[in-house]
């Protein structure tokens, strides 16, 4: 059954999580390194300073993953392949859990994930600000994303304004003449949503939710200071780059770029004229972004491209290596600053940088960002949830972490033309959270 067309924007939308109840949440990260399948627990928990945000504890009860196949770059490539993939990972899941899966959250790179700002204004007469005024500036502001040939993934109200005046947080019963918001919209090519959904129906599973790659790294790999005072978060894949900036607790920018570790493969196998998974190899054991002088004399053997067993290994100085990867990884950087750059959301970025995925671990390349970024780097592993198996408490499972999060914040999205437009933009316990539950009747 597809669930494209069941509301306007024809895309499935999350049920709430209640907050009083425990849930079991499937997700499942289709990368072009791997797919990764994730069964956890999510009880609910007490208001507690660490992670303020989150009403639930995860804990992972079963994890399943395979090397990716039919995935390039992040785009679909061979629909019978990755449904071979996705049928083996779930199924490694379901059996570690002890339970089966019917729906999952899945996430999406590809697309051409777009990320714009709209901005809508209503007249109020000077009176003070009510539900219905806050419905009307929302809905005014979502019916501009609205397009034909793309589906919105995301939706929130970043800020809204009395009179001009910005950066207001809750303007429920405050005065005043016209009041606006601006909206985070972030959008995908339909045909890449389609595509995404057929293959996992035709794994015999149903698409619960989509979320963008970069939002649900960043869920996994930020701090609360740094989602709160403005952060980057850049997710390095195997075929894609994505990067998300947060700032007062909420996903403000998104962008990918079509570079990742593969890349950084590709180059050494031409480079050393040897197989593609021998390279993979030469990069995690001997490669390093940082050239250094003494690699000049250490030598490193090379298996050859042929089969005939009289072709000897070459010899290369390990500084060879490092060149090769080095002068990939300094174009990735590049590129990403000039793309925080060019967003206008550089300002906000600041001095704070997480660096996470699976790329992010080749040895020196906190160092190296560093320098290109000129900000503040660290490497971010997923954090927030107990029962990860030791292999997956690293960075390239990030996303997968992050979906399996995103429930508890999927309620701060407002999404027009849906029977149902829900928003938290304070606490839980806010006004315009209760709100929610009204609106959820009216519309």
């Amino acid at each position: 059954m597809s669930l494209f067309g069941s509301s306007h924007f024809g895309l499935p939308r999350l049920k709430p999580l209640s907050s009083k109840r425990s849930h079991i949440v499937s997700v499942l990260d289709i990368g072009s390194t791997k797919v990764v399948c994730m069964i956890g627990r999510l009880t609910p928990r007490e208001e507690s300073q660490i992670l303020p945000g989150r009403t639930h504890n995860i804990e992972i009860i079963g994890i399943g993953h395979q090397r990716s196949r039919g995935i390039k770059t992040g785009v679909i490539a061979d629909l019978d392949a990755l449904e071979g993939v996705i049928r083996l990972a779930v199924d490694a899941a379901e059996r570690m859990a002890g339970l089966t899966v019917e729906s999952l959250i899945v996430n999406l790179t590809a697309g051409r994930l777009g990320s714009d700002i709209y901005t809508a204004t209503i007249d109020l007469g000077g009176q003070e600000v009510e539900l219905n005024d806050l419905k009307k500036v929302l809905s005014a502001a979502c019916q501009q994303s609205l397009r034909q040939d793309r589906a919105v993934l995301h939706s929130l109200a970043t800020g809204f304004s009395l009179d001009g005046e910005r950066g207001i947080r809750d303007p429920l019963a405050m005065y005043g003449d016209a009041l606006g918001v601006d909206m985070h919209v972030v959008t995908a090519e339909r045909s890449a949503l389609k595509n995404l959904e057929l293959s996992v129906n035709r794994a015999h599973l149903s698409v619960e939710g989509i979320v963008a790659t970069p939002y649900a790294s960043g869920l996994a790999a930020l701090v609360d200071d740094e989602v709160e005072l403005g952060c980057a978060a850049i997710d390095m894949g195997g075929g894609t780059t994505t990067i998300s900036v947060f700032a007062e607790g909420k996903l403000v920018h998104t962008d990918a770029v079509g570079l990742g570790g593969h890349h950084v493969t590709t180059d050494l196998a031409r480079g050393l004229s040897t197989r593609i998974e021998d390279a993979e190899r030469l990069k995690v054991v001997h490669a390093s972004a940082l050239t250094n002088s003494s690699d000049e004399r250490e030598l490193i053997s090379i298996p050859p491209i042929g089969e005939d067993d009289r072709d000897q290994p070459s010899q290369v100085p390990r500084a060879l290596v490092s060149r090769i990867v080095s002068a990939r990884i300094e174009e990735t950087m590049e590129l990403i600053r000039d793309r925080i750059q060019r967003s206008g959301f550089s300002p906000i970025v600041g001095k704070r940088v997480v660096l996470t995925g699976g790329a992010s671990q080749l040895t020196g390349l906190a160092e190296v960002a560093r320098r290109i970024l000129a900000r503040n780097v660290r490497i971010g592993r997923p954090m927030g949830v107990s029962g990860l198996p030791t292999a997956a408490k690293g960075p390239a499972f990030s996303t997968a972490v992050g979906l399996m999060i995103y429930p508890q914040v999927a309620d701060m999205e407002t999404h027009a033309s849906q029977s149902s437009l829900l928003m938290s933009l304070g606490g839980n316990n806010s006004r315009i959270a209760r709100m929610g539950q009204w609106l959820k009747e009216s519309f």
